[in-house]
């Protein structure tokens, strides 16, 4: 699997010397993301197609409020 030498959130651009960076795996890429931008993967993936391969397959979370 390739991974990024530079760590940096997939969606804000930040590195890892500004914030934490989570790992995410992807169809053979080596992605980032930061906590803060979590909720976008989570909530509204199709948002990420043009940066995360696959995003516009997944389904956005619903709560059961």
């Amino acid at each position: 699997m390739k991974e990024n030498v530079e760590k940096q959130c997939l969606v804000c651009g930040r590195d890892e010397g500004q914030v934490p960076l989570i790992r995410l795996d992807a169809r053979g890429k080596v992605l980032w993301i930061c906590p803060q931008d979590l909720p976008v993967l989570i909530h509204k993936p199709g948002a990420l197609a043009a940066k995360l391969p696959g995003a516009e397959n997944l389904s956005p979370h619903h709560h059961e409020d």
